[in-house]
């Protein structure tokens, strides 16, 4: 029973109050939290961009590496241009100790801000 009133809690309100409270559990530091509303969010809304960066975000920070990947993955997919989730892949994969397959990301990243190598 208590897992169920837990679960309403971070599943209550509209979209729009839920993804408010992801936005405060992650400014609190709440990384856990944060997920535990996106996770549902990102469910209604797979389309959206800015939940499931802020999933993977709270994913990355709670050190639930594996789950910040596939998130990332699955918006690198939809969008190859966005610069902020290459760079977080990047940084994730450097986490798992995948050192190469970082590079290239953070690489595309960097390509992507306009970061490139003064000779």
């Amino acid at each position: 029973m208590e897992t169920r009133v837990e679960t309403t809690y971070y599943d209550r309100g509209t979209p729009a109050e839920r993804w408010e409270r992801a936005r405060l559990f992650f400014d609190a530091k709440d990384y856990a939290g944060a997920a535990r509303v996106l996770a549902r969010l990102v469910e209604e809304v797979p389309e959206q961009t800015g939940p499931r960066l802020l999933l993977a975000r709270a994913y990355y920070h709670s050190a639930q590496l594996r789950r910040a990947e596939a998130e990332l993955r699955t918006v690198v997919e939809r969008d190859p241009v966005e610069h902020y989730a290459r760079l977080m892949l990047g940084r994730t994969l450097e986490r798992q100790a995948r050192h190469e397959e970082a590079e290239r990301h953070l690489r595309i990243a960097s390509a992507l801000a306009g970061d490139f190598p003064q000779e």
